[in-house]
């Protein structure tokens, strides 16, 4: 049974707006994609998590039309990513991580190529969004920060207001003021219907924004969670200090207690909400100098539970393969 099935995955009404089944990429010997599947609902927002050289931005070539799959199949809105790419362009806007723009254009000139693609007049919108962002689309793509960059990569995915945003690392570059922006943005787009793909290695950036986080590492798909659920079963951060020696094993055997540790007459330790009361029964049985008792960040708890390396991981070589294209959605 797939993390999809066991761990709560959303039910819509009607089709969903991304389905991965079985989802699997190779590159020779090296499965860079194994077996991920998952649906997005239209009004979703779904965090996707995990290190660097995980698999999210395989599973988003896959998703965009950029990499035929090993195995499985990838579609938005009932149509196959990979045999249907075109159609699939016309719904999705799609920000890469490292946004390849063209050198010599301006914003403004960028925002025309991409509307001339659509055959569409998409400028207005564009000019909108760049006044929120705080962008000057009359600058050519040279003379522009990463953040600038990163802010045109925005402007020109989501000014076609297109059904399903892809977004690999989007405010990367971006100072918090305008990540706000963005989310609110963001917002918006899934408050008409539309959905959003949202990758990040980062928990605490999508926390804001998304109704359900997936991890994947080394290639699988190993949770999904609703944001609610998982903040149901915040942990605790306890720290007590003795006036006598302890032992580990006298706190062991308390259901959910992680990352147990006794340093002489100190204990630390996190304890789910239901583990507190058999915790602190155990700790008032001895005599207690200090006790301190705090919620842990979503973020920490999250980690905890699933053991994801906050460091850099080994990049694959899918995820070093440079990512193409400002915003996909054109005519193809």
């Amino acid at each position: 049974m797939s993390p999809e099935t066991s761990m709560g995955a959303q039910s819509t009404d009607g089709e969903s707006m991304v389905r991965l089944a079985g989802l699997t990429k190779r590159f020779g010997r090296n499965a860079a994609l194994d077996d991920v599947s998952l649906t997005i609902g239209p009004g979703e927002v779904f965090g996707y998590l995990g290190p660097n050289g995980a698999g999210k931005t395989t599973t988003i070539r896959l998703l965009v039309g950029m990499l035929r799959p090993s195995a499985g199949t990838a579609a938005v809105l009932g149509l196959d990513a990979w045999r249907q790419s075109r159609d699939v362009h016309r719904l999705v806007g799609y920000v890469p991580g490292e946004p390849a723009l063209y050198d010599r254009l301006t914003g403004n000139q960028h925002v025309a190529y991409c509307s001339h693609l659509r055959h569409r007049d998409d400028r207005k919108r564009a000019a909108e969004v760049a006044v929120r962002l705080d962008l000057d689309l009359d600058r050519p793509a040279r003379t522009l920060s990463r953040g600038n960059r990163q802010k045109l990569a925005v402007v020109l995915a989501v000014m076609s207001r297109p059904r399903l945003l892809v977004l690999d690392e989007p405010t990367s570059g971006i100072d918090p003021l305008v990540q706000q922006v963005f989310h609110s943005i963001l917002r918006e787009h899934t408050a008409d219907g539309g959905s959003a793909l949202f990758s990040s290695h980062v928990l605490g950036e999508v926390e804001r924004v998304a109704d359900r986080i997936g991890v994947v590492r080394g290639g699988k798909l190993v949770a999904v969670e609703r944001l609610q659920d998982l903040a149901a079963r915040s942990l605790h951060r306890v720290r007590a200090r003795f006036t006598d020696g302890v032992s580990a094993a006298e706190f062991a055997g308390v259901p959910g207690v992680r990352d147990l540790q006794v340093d002489g007459r100190t204990l630390s330790c996190n304890a789910p909400q239901a583990a507190l009361d058999a915790l602190l029964k155990l700790v008032s049985a001895r005599e207690v100098e200090d006790f301190e008792c705090s919620e842990a960040p979503l973020e920490e708890m999250f980690l905890s539970y699933y053991g994801i390396d906050q460091q850099p991981g080994h990049t694959s070589a899918a995820e070093t393969e440079s990512v193409s294209g400002t915003a996909v959605g054109h005519a193809g």
